[in-house]
């Protein structure tokens, strides 16, 4: 709806008719008064009756007055009501991208792709649903590195993520690293918004800090840990003797993400096949739910260039008009 920030000002519309009526008070009636045009109004001491100013002439500068007045008020289009999320969590996401994650027991519309693909492909829906949130991403293998720090762009997490490949972190995996790097991250944030997302497809093989010393510290550090171990438990392996069954998940340490997620507050999760994993995001929003507070605000947008710019318009439009006869009568005189 339309609104004015300053309808007060809407009290000087009059004005000019006040200081009209002011000028013909203060007039001399000494001198003759005589209308314009007369044969006599150009003699000295003589007053003209008229301002020099048509009727048309009047009432444009009339509507120009109120434009002005109008775009001094300025005129607003309020919007609907929003409601704004306060900022939830911190959130890091930390993924494994060791060579590992190349495995292709996931199936996406009846087409098998690796485990890092089906975790782009779930991590989007994720990352649009947390608005509110300053969200982060990790990756390691041998070691971790931060993709992304923690922030409200969105976007650009879900780019990086995008531009993220299999081995680009080493070939080992460095869990106990990873959730170190993370609680570094995290520590300096306000507590109870403290979570990581730790998603791998194997066990600890590399890294400086043991998985259960990043544990107590993520415990002390009041960071939750939610984790998820990825991969099929069975899958047809084909090669040249003939096809074979094969548990490609194997290597998965389900005893210590059980053990990490139990010690720091979080939950683990099994994820066998891309329904599963997508399911276990949607839990961890539920269960991580993102606060809103009574904040609103409506949207508003300034109209008040519209009025003074016609205004202006229709100024440089009589100033044009007026000229014109001017210029003829000039022309006809020669």
């Amino acid at each position: 709806m339309l609104e004015l920030a300053y309808p007060w000002l809407l009290l000087l519309l009059p004005l000019p008719l006040w200081l009209l009526r002011k000028r013909r008070q203060q007039q001399s009636v000494e001198a003759p008064v005589l209308p314009v045009g007369h044969w006599l109004s150009d003699l000295p001491g003589v007053t003209r009756s008229g301002d020099g100013l048509s009727l048309w002439q009047k009432l444009m500068m009339a509507l120009i007055w109120v434009l002005l007045v109008t775009a001094l008020a300025r005129p607003q289009y309020v919007g609907e009501m929003v409601q704004l999320p306060v900022t939830g969590r911190d959130l890091l996401l930390a993924v494994d991208i060791s060579p590992s994650m190349d495995e292709q027991d996931m199936v996406a519309n009846g087409r098998a792709i690796n485990r890092l693909q089906a975790v782009k492909r779930v991590l989007h829906d994720f990352i649009s649903k947390r608005e509110g949130d300053r969200l982060g991403l990790l990756l390691f293998g041998t070691e971790p590195y931060i993709q992304a720090p923690l922030s409200f762009d969105h976007d650009t997490i879900r780019i990086l993520l995008d531009e993220s490949g299999i081995g680009m972190a080493g070939r080992a995996t460095a869990i106990g690293d990873a959730m170190g790097l993370a609680v570094k991250r995290l520590r300096d944030r306000p507590e109870e918004q403290r979570v990581v997302i730790l998603l791998t497809d194997g066990a600890n093989t590399a890294g400086e800090v043991s998985p259960d010393t990043a544990t107590d510290i993520a415990k002390s550090a009041g960071v939750r840990v939610y984790t998820i171990g990825i991969g099929a438990e069975s899958m047809i392996q084909r090669g040249l003797l003939g096809s074979r069954r094969v548990n490609p998940s194997r290597d998965l340490d389900e005893e210590l993400l059980q053990r990490i997620a139990s010690e720091t507050g979080g939950r683990y999760f099994r994820a066998r096949s891309l329904p599963e994993l997508e399911m276990i995001y949607e839990s961890i929003n539920q269960l991580e739910e993102i606060e809103l507070e009574g904040q609103h605000y409506r949207p508003t947008t300034d109209l008040y260039v519209w009025p003074a710019g016609l205004a202006a318009l229709l100024w440089l439009l009589m100033r044009l008009a007026s000229a014109l006869p001017a210029r003829t009568t000039e022309v006809s005189h020669d």
